[in-house]
């Protein structure tokens, strides 16, 4: 992942991020995959901030801080979609 792509976020700008979750590097084979978990996790939210390693994105729950050096995919994504109206019969 480009170093130079965080610089170029503003504060506010909507992101997905896929990083590596605590414990699983790669080749760290303590386990068999199956018994360890998930490998990988996502967020989706608002670029906060990008402060001595860690990034944080505020989410619809919350901030969520993830260390830059975990990070493995990153990009801009679109709006949410607007909610529907309910239907009333």
């Amino acid at each position: 992942m480009p170093a130079d792509f965080f610089d170029t976020l503003e504060p506010g700008e909507r992101i997905v991020v896929r990083f590596r979750l605590a414990g699983s590097s790669p080749g760290n084979d303590d386990d068999a995959p199956a018994a360890r978990g998930p490998l990988f996790s996502d967020v989706i939210g608002f670029f906060a901030s990008l402060e001595d390693g860690v990034l944080t994105v505020e989410t619809a729950s919350g901030p969520v801080s993830v260390e830059r050096a975990g990070i493995t995919h990153a990009k801009r994504v679109p709006p949410a979609p607007q909610r529907r109206a309910s239907r009333r019969r």
